[in-house]
């Protein structure tokens, strides 16, 4: 696809990776590679084709490339192309490179919602969260336990049945005599304390315990919550995505405190579970269509281990229009689709020069991203193609097309890692060495706090691995004015950071596709 002249030429003047440094300290970690050295196959990553790809990509003909759209369709049939001229094959079989995700929208659903003969309000008490499609359920008594919270440390389920019961579960984590939270016995907040990753956790924590219903009562959340539903049902939108359940969903709400003392009235104080003598009917209406989307999947065998996996994943989808404009999304995530299109071809021209890595490559392109990380989930949750046992890694692109306004002018050659230490000390060192040895990028750890305001580590699609214990390294460049816009177009993106940034995926996905050992998860979580 290149000549010779062009890729010596490209090596010379491109700000870095691809030349080694001349940093010797990294070189225990490196030795292990015994395959050629990859910088002759990491040049073959150059910005003019990452451009190329990138102004076909996020033109107005994909429409923005929106979850189950006709622009999505498009998108998957072109990075599908691209894989089909490298002759990089699919694990799914002949020319399938789809990996079906059966998605399904939900319009705002309402609750009627009557407690001791007083009926509450949609929006100003209670909404739906999840639901199957119509819903009636009347009792006599609920299951109050506490924060809800069921882990190796600390149960609120322990000692109280609630197999077929409605579940009233309050937001927060309880602390220790000493301040640290119970589950882990840490001042950092874990994934039951608050927000979002603590609805979810308790969500699952009362499916597995064999409730029917879990009543959620966060008044901040609802806070935020409420009023967003409120305008979507008012506006007759289409409704929220979400992956199809064949099973019966778990009904969900989210209520505020006035709702949890109309159940129980001394909620607030009490912290020991008990089963509360309350008349309770719902009546749920919702309404769901079903939606077709697709990942795309490609795969390079691994010579010597190829029942270890390495995934590169990005998303390939974004918002479709806003105000009536296409948003492209070059950066989100153009930027990482064409990344890994590259990285792919790279490790191609390796096999065929007889240089295959050692362990199986996977090129993984998930859809509905912005909808909920669906492609992810669907993947790890669902239909993994591969084992997870046999997931080495993820890395993972999302965004590293742009410069953050808020990094001090001439600090460019950087790139923002999250996650890289979180589960294998292992990755975060190769990760490291990989980049003082090849690319000499900052590698910048801003937003690798979970206690982030931001909370990246759980915004992109690494982090359906991450919850499976998988070590992940999610690459982003940090948001910027043209986030989510129409005006996130591909002249603004900065083509000699994308080769770069490229570039350093490349050489630590090589770094752990060739390595000897298996890298090593010594911080997994329960």
């Amino acid at each position: 696809m290149k000549t010779l002249l062009r890729l010596m030429l490209l090596c010379t003047i491109i700000v870095g990776c691809g030349t080694p440094s001349k940093s010797t300290s990294s070189s225990k970690l490196m030795n292990e590679v015994k395959t050629l050295d990859p910088v002759e196959y990491a040049s073959t990553i150059t910005s003019d084709e990452l451009k190329e790809m990138l102004y076909r990509y996020a033109s107005d003909e994909f429409e923005g490339r929106d979850t189950g759209e006709n622009g999505q369709k498009l998108a998957v049939e072109y990075i599908k192309s691209q894989y089909k001229a490298l002759g990089i094959k699919s694990p799914l079989g002949e020319d399938d490179y789809f990996q079906e995700v059966p998605l399904q929208r939900q319009s705002v659903a309402k609750a009627k919602i009557i407690i001791n003969g007083s009926e509450l309000s949609n929006f100003e008490s209670h909404i739906v969260l999840r639901t199957s499609e119509n819903l009636e359920l009347q009792t006599k008594e609920i299951a109050y336990v506490g924060y809800g919270i069921d882990s190796e440390n600390y149960s609120d389920y322990k000692g109280i049945d609630v197999k077929g019961k409605i579940v009233l579960a309050k937001s927060g984590e309880p602390k220790d005599g000493d301040g640290n939270y119970v589950t882990s016995g840490k001042n950092e907040e874990t994934k039951w304390t608050n927000g979002r990753q603590s609805l979810s956790s308790k969500r699952e924590a009362a499916i597995a315990n064999g409730a029917i219903a879990l009543i959620y009562m966060d008044d901040f959340l609802f806070s935020r919550y409420a009023p967003y539903y409120q305008r979507q049902a008012a506006s007759g939108s289409k409704g929220r995505l979400s992956v199809k359940n064949n099973k019966d969903e778990l009904l969900m709400l989210l209520v505020n405190e006035e709702f949890g003392k109309a159940l129980h009235k001394d909620v607030l104080q009490k912290s020991e579970q008990t089963v509360v003598q309350t008349n309770l009917e719902i009546s749920v209406e919702n309404k769901t269509e079903d939606v077709n989307s697709e990942n795309v999947l490609a795969y390079i065998e691994g010579s010597e281990k190829p029942e270890e996996i390495i995934v590169l994943s990005a998303h390939l989808d974004h918002i479709g229009y806003y105000n009536g404009e296409i948003c492209n999304g070059a950066d989100d995530d153009g930027s990482g689709t064409v990344a890994l299109i590259e990285i792919a071809e790279a490790f191609k021209k390796a096999k065929n020069e007889g240089n295959g890595a050692k362990r199986s490559l996977l090129f993984l392109h998930v859809t509905g991203e912005e909808k909920g990380l669906l492609g992810s989930s669907y993947y790890t949750d669902v239909e993994p193609i591969f084992p997870l046992e046999n997931t080495v890694a993820d890395l993972n692109i999302d965004m590293i097309g742009r410069t953050d306004p808020k990094r001090i002018e001439g600090e460019r050659n950087y790139i923002y890692l999250i996650g890289s230490d979180k589960l294998s000390t292992d990755l975060h060192n190769i990760s490291e060495a990989v980049n003082s040895k090849y690319c000499n990028l900052d590698l910048d750890y801003k937003f690798n706090d979970e206690n982030d305001p931001n909370r990246y580590y759980y915004r992109s699609d690494h982090y359906n691995f991450a919850k499976n214990n998988i070590p992940v390294i999610f690459y982003f460049n940090g948001t910027h004015d043209d986030y989510h816009r129409p005006t996130d177009t591909p002249d603004k993106i900065e083509y000699d950071l994308l080769e770069n940034r490229t570039r350093l995926v490349f050489h630590t996905a090589w770094e752990l596709a060739n390595r000897d050992e298996r890298i090593v998860v010594d911080k997994a979580t329960e």
